[in-house]
């Protein structure tokens, strides 16, 4: 029988998630204990009462996500706030929540996997966070619309729609950025100009950087927040319970965005 707090430190181990930087929070690691061994683990991309529900239903007691519990500032726990913290503790089940550790993984990492799921292979490093790259780059010769195809097969599976930028007629893609989630950021474009890549992958962007990809002539394909970190829970959750034989299940709620 394993508890929270033996799994939990392994994970945080793995995930290399005392020496990566976030966001102030994402609060990564064990962010609520349970008191019984450890029976099941639930994936979900964020957390919701749909992620609470779904652990609830098979019966779970670990709740894994790629965004916390903890994002805005500190508020009163009332309404849908209390309603989720009462059936977590009703219920006794744990969470544990890894954001940019789990991105940057190299092995379990939304990043590398999505660049898997597309037919791409990383060489190189990305999109740097505070001194550590959080994202992944490399080379490739295939035209830019069959990516993009292959991009919105995928999130079509997950719920989400791509949205794309320059990639009509028989443009190439040779030198490509993957950053998923919120990953159309100034930095990120930035970092993707002084490289010279000519298309970047991303979950989602603001709108400026539509009309920024235009003038600058780079491709990006939006291809969804939440299809693009689908990825990285799934597999940390099924690593999770292949290494400590406990079932494990994924929660599909998605956004549309």
């Amino acid at each position: 029988m394993t508890s929270v707090y033996e799994l939990a430190e392994y994970a945080d181990s793995l995930l290399e998630t005392a020496t990566i930087p976030d966001y102030a929070g994402a609060l990564n690691g064990l962010q609520l204990e349970n008191r019984s061994e450890i029976r099941g683990i639930v994936a979900a991309v964020d957390f919701s009462t749909r992620a609470i529900m779904g652990a609830i239903a098979t019966k779970a007691n670990l709740l894994l996500v790629h965004h916390g519990m903890f994002w805005d500032a500190p508020a009163p726990i009332q309404a849908s706030s209390y309603r989720r913290l009462r059936l977590l503790i009703e219920n006794d089940i744990a969470v544990y929540s890894s954001h940019l550790p789990l991105d940057r993984h190299p092995t379990l990492g939304n990043n590398v996997l999505l660049a898997k799921q597309l037919g791409l292979r990383p060489t190189a490093a990305f999109a740097g966070f505070q001194g550590v790259s959080i994202g992944i780059s490399g080379e490739s010769r295939i035209e830019t619309a069959v990516l993009a195809e292959q991009a919105r097969k995928f999130a079509r599976t997950c719920g989400s729609e791509v949205r794309t930028t320059l990639i009509e007629g028989n443009r190439q893609t040779k030198r490509w950025g993957i950053c998923t989630g919120a990953g159309a950021s100034a930095e990120t474009l930035k970092e993707a100009r002084e490289l010279k890549l000519d298309t970047l992958i991303v979950g989602e962007g603001p709108h400026w950087t539509a009309v920024y990809a235009e003038e600058n002539e780079t491709a990006i394909i939006y291809a969804g927040h939440y299809a693009t970190e689908t990825l990285g829970v799934r597999a940390l959750a099924e690593h999770l319970g292949a290494k400590f034989g406990i079932p494990s299940s994924f929660v599909s709620a998605p956004t549309g965005l």
